[in-house]
């Protein structure tokens, strides 16, 4: 300890972090680590809608019935489940690539080589032919993209320090959405390009999937720029004298038992679950909402996903300067009222009508506020993984439970909107953030917050 004497007995209560100014929170998002983020978030939300919506117009062309287009959704599933490998992720070693590239990067570099193998074996199927092989070779691209998702948290988690969690966050969920239009809008144009060219439909479809094998290498030569976490370092060196099974043993059951056994952990579980769930409960219907009180489809596209992204994007970035410059606790607190109250924006569309503006205006104040929350809730969620021999396994567990409010206690949202009519409907997703508030509250009163401290000094 390097600390001066202490002139009285008396107890010193812990100092606060100095505010940092607005040109310190931007230049945070310059630092090389945040760089390296953005660049794997665009890696990450490239190969999503390959196996999704983008996959679905290449079967709807191909003439696949829409019964079997529907299914396509269950593609969806190792995005879901992804937690149940995690451990592997966490303990074992990839042969030549972790004495290579270390722990970390060994296992992002297979994950994208396994992806660019997946995406081609997709491009060569034909949906025409044989759909359910097209399927199958989509699922092997979410498998490989929801690995190379997995590992990616876990380098971020890892690599960055804790006052720039925030900022990596939000150039991550940016990149993101970038690498999500470029797979969606991006591929179409591509593929719109090579049938004008005079290629065959089905050849373009698959040239176009080859174009976006290509893009993977973004995150490869990011994956060899960027340098290997020193915290993965320390955990590969303290469990080298493991054996593999040895090793994802105390991954999965040091996941739960290293969590469960820290002070309010319930609590703090609760919270997890809690925290965007007034987000989850007005998203639901959010759609239907649009629809019903008269706006039209075109109106849907242009301003909820098109005014919506450029709200979510500066809103993800808005997010990361207050979580920056506020405490932890504090920032939770901004995020956690301002995404609850923007629900009332819709309440007051409902009493407004059909009216352009006044959805852009409802839909910005939605999008913009919901990134900020989301921007700080996955700060708390960093923080909250601190032992890197399982960094990876603990992240994905607790964005599934984070899950749990958009998947199941939301289902019951559309009896409610069809029971209180709209605008009652949006006053109480204000109302359902109150329970996340109080836990809040309660925890930080707790000292949670103030235990977590600088865990990414």
């Amino acid at each position: 300890m390097t600390a001066p004497e202490a002139t009285s007995d008396a107890p010193v209560k812990p100092q606060e972090p100095a505010a940092t100014s607005w040109r310190d929170s931007f230049a945070v998002y310059l630092q090389p680590r945040v760089l390296i983020v953005l660049l794997l978030g665009f890696s990450s939300g490239l190969p999503l809608a390959l196996s999704g919506s983008t996959l679905q117009v290449w079967m709807k062309e191909a003439g696949v019935d829409l019964g079997t287009i529907g299914l396509l959704a269950l593609i969806g599933t190792p995005y879901t489940l992804k937690f149940l490998w995690a451990p592997l992720v966490d303990a074992l070693h990839v042969p030549l690539f972790t004495q290579v590239f270390g722990r970390r990067r060994g296992w992002l570099l297979l994950s994208q080589l396994l992806l660019i193998a997946a995406i081609l074996v997709l491009a060569v199927a034909d949906p025409a032919r044989s759909p359910w092989f097209a399927a199958f070779a989509a699922l092997l691209v979410a498998t490989a993209s929801s690995t190379q998702d997995i590992v990616v948290d876990a380098f971020r988690v890892e690599s960055l320090p804790e006052s720039e969690q925030a900022a990596g966050m939000a150039s991550y969920v940016a990149a993101y959405r970038v690498g999500m239009l470029v797979s969606t809008a991006g591929a179409l144009f591509i593929v719109s390009g090579f049938e004008s060219a005079g290629l065959a439909r089905p050849s373009a479809w698959m040239w176009g999937y080859v174009v976006m094998a290509a893009l993977v290498v973004i995150g490869i030569v990011t994956a060899l720029v960027a340098t290997e976490p020193a915290q993965s370092k320390g955990a590969e060196a303290a469990t080298q004298a493991q054996n593999a099974a040895e090793r994802v043993f105390h991954a999965a059951l040091g996941a739960f038992s290293e969590f469960l056994s820290r002070k309010d952990a319930l609590a703090a579980l609760a919270f997890v679950v809690l925290f965007k769930f007034t987000d989850a409960f007005s998203g639901t219907m959010t759609a239907p909402f649009v629809i019903d009180i008269g706006f039209s489809k075109v109106d849907y596209a242009a301003i909820v996903k098109g005014v919506g992204l450029a709200a979510t994007l500066i809103g993800g970035f808005a997010g990361g300067f207050v979580a920056r410059r506020y405490s932890l606790a504090q920032s939770l607190w901004i995020g956690g009222v301002l995404q609850a109250v923007a629900n009332l924006s819709f309440s007051w569309l409902a009493h407004v009508g059909v009216d352009q503006w006044a959805l852009a205006i409802a839909i910005t104040a939605e999008n913009f506020t919901s990134a900020i929350g989301t921007v700080i809730f996955v700060a708390y969620l960093s923080a909250l993984c601190r032992n890197p021999l399982h960094t990876a396994t603990q992240y994905a567990l607790l964005t599934a439970l984070a899950a749990v409010g958009r998947t199941y206690l939301s289902s019951g949202a559309g009896y409610v909107a069809k029971a209180v009519g709209w605008q009652m409907f949006f006053v109480i997703c204000v109302l359902v953030a109150i329970p996340s508030l109080i836990l809040l509250a309660w925890l930080q009163r707790r000292g949670h917050f103030d235990e977590l401290g600088p865990v990414r000094v």
